[in-house]
């Protein structure tokens, strides 16, 4: 008997399969690696992103030569950036926020693979296309209309689409969006009363929603966050972070129970409805929250004062004594512009940084209304005013830009005298200013019907809303080409949505 009788059909087909993978395992080393290098993934696909968001990865099937990936990769529009590597994958972090309102591609193709260098024909990637897009550039604004006056109003420029968002019956005194734009923060009373001193904390949905997958709630759903039983709600804000809410309060039946409270800016998860503690601190006057979420500044006595978010704030984080006022903080917190008040009536716009730095930027016999650093360049934007010459006391309000690398001040724009009740905001990518434009009521019988009024107790007849570009410019005398554009709008106290 021979030894081809012990072998079993099995086995034969066994040994033809190990033969054939053999053969085929020679054939892939002598042809090499085959596999074609391609983008894996794009953490930005299809995705709408906001001002917040910085930076994109790409990861690839295969080690890629990053100069050639560098040298292919395009982004349209364009968007400045800087690049780093971790193994497959590359980070693209963008210098300045991406434009609002605006569809994105982004394309790579004729990159190479690290190691087909040597080879005569080097594999090159897979043609890629990727697609992301910014938030709508959307304002909000209190309405000085017959039809919706001291309502909230929502704009989107981009879609030319107007929506009211609160109800008839309340008028808004101040409001703050929240970081993701769903929800409106608001101060109001009711338009019978019109009693200032009489608003409530509400809040408002805006029919927005951050993420496009996931359906937004309808718009105008507005909910009560505090009451005013106990204690007046004079002023508010609410942290960057969109989790903690700080009120001035007094109490009605005792004037000089007065001072600041926080409290959360949503229910809890069991769905127990938020109640303010109180800061114990000194009294203050103006209030402002700082960038991290944690602390609170506080003008008080001769100084700014930086108290911690808890209910036992008398130890301050930080206290400033030559400064009388915080008007804004950088988004990082590295960096604030802080107001100097003199005895003789003038006053200092100093910028003061974390790393010690205390750097005066101008003086104004006038004041100095608000201030915004801009996330997209060094700059700081100023809303002032200078006090005219003559008997008659009349201040000239101006819009400045100063740079923070060369210390260079350029007027952007000067306002008509006497109207002091202005407000600008800046647009989360840096790219438009928005101001108004009140118009005192000075007929004493409309006044008296008036329900909105200024900072000041002014009766508001009307308001025009405009907007500012701000467009890189190389030439500082190009500056005078820029010319404010009047909106379609009737309001005042204009906000950009972030």
């Amino acid at each position: 008997m021979t030894n081809k009788a012990f072998i079993q059909p099995l086995d034969r087909v066994a040994i033809a399969l190990i033969l054939l993978l053999s053969v085929m395992i020679g054939l892939l080393i002598l042809q090499g690696d085959v596999v074609k290098p391609s983008v894996r993934q794009f953490s930005w696909q299809n995705q709408q992103i906001g001002a917040d968001d910085v930076s994109f990865s790409l990861t690839f099937s295969r080690p890629m030569d990053i100069k050639s990936v560098e040298d292919n990769l395009k982004i349209d529009p364009p968007l400045a950036g800087k690049v780093s590597w971790a193994g497959r994958r590359m980070v693209y972090t963008l210098l300045t926020p991406a434009p609002y309102g605006t569809n994105y591609q982004v394309k790579l193709q004729s990159a190479k693979d690290k190691f087909s260098e040597k080879q005569a024909k080097p594999r090159v990637i897979q043609p890629f296309t990727g697609t992301f897009y910014t938030r709508d550039r959307v304002i909000l604004y209190i309405a000085t209309d017959k039809e919706d006056q001291g309502r909230l109003v929502l704009y989107n420029l981009t879609q030319e689409q107007k929506k009211v968002l609160t109800p008839k019956d309340l008028v808004i005194v101040d409001f703050k969006p929240f970081p993701n734009g769903e929800r409106i923060l608001f101060s109001a009373h009711s338009k019978e009363t019109q009693d200032l001193l009489s608003t409530q904390i509400y809040t408002v949905t805006t029919g927005i929603s951050a993420q496009p997958k996931k359906s937004a709630e309808l718009a105008g759903k507005v909910d009560t966050i505090l009451d005013n039983k106990q204690y007046q709600n004079l002023k508010f804000d609410l942290s960057p972070d969109g989790k903690i809410i700080v009120i001035q309060r007094g109490n009605k039946a005792n004037p000089g129970d007065f001072g600041l409270w926080f409290m959360p800016a949503t229910p809890s998860s069991s769905g127990e409805k938020s109640t303010p503690k109180r800061l114990q601190s000194q009294p203050g006057g103006d209030f402002m929250i700082t960038p991290d979420s944690k602390a609170v500044a506080v003008a008080q006595g001769q100084g700014a004062a930086i108290l911690p978010l808890q209910t036992d704030a008398n130890r301050p984080l930080d206290f400033l004594p030559q400064f009388g006022l915080v008007q804004a903080f950088s988004k990082d917190g590295s960096q604030a512009a802080m107001v100097k008040f003199n005895t003789d009536y003038t006053r200092d716009l100093f910028l003061v940084t974390n790393q010690g730095l205390q750097k005066q930027l101008l003086r104004t016999t006038g004041s100095i209304i608000s201030c915004q650093f801009d996330a997209a360049s060094p700059t700081l934007y100023c809303l002032l005013t200078q006090l005219l010459p003559g008997e008659q006391y009349q201040e000239q309000p101006y819009l400045v830009a100063i740079d923070l690398k060369t210390w260079q001040k350029r007027p952007l724009i000067v306002l008509p005298a006497g109207e002091r009740n202005v407000q600008i905001n800046l647009s989360p990518d840096g790219l438009g200013l928005l101001f108004d434009q009140v118009v005192a009521q000075t007929n004493p019988t409309a006044a008296a019907a008036s329900v909105l009024t200024t900072d000041d107790g002014q009766p508001i007849a009307t308001s025009s809303l405009w907007l500012l570009p701000l467009l890189p410019i190389t030439d500082p005398a190009a500056a005078t080409e820029i010319k404010p554009e009047q909106l379609p709008l009737s309001g005042f106290h204009p906000h950009w949505l972030p």
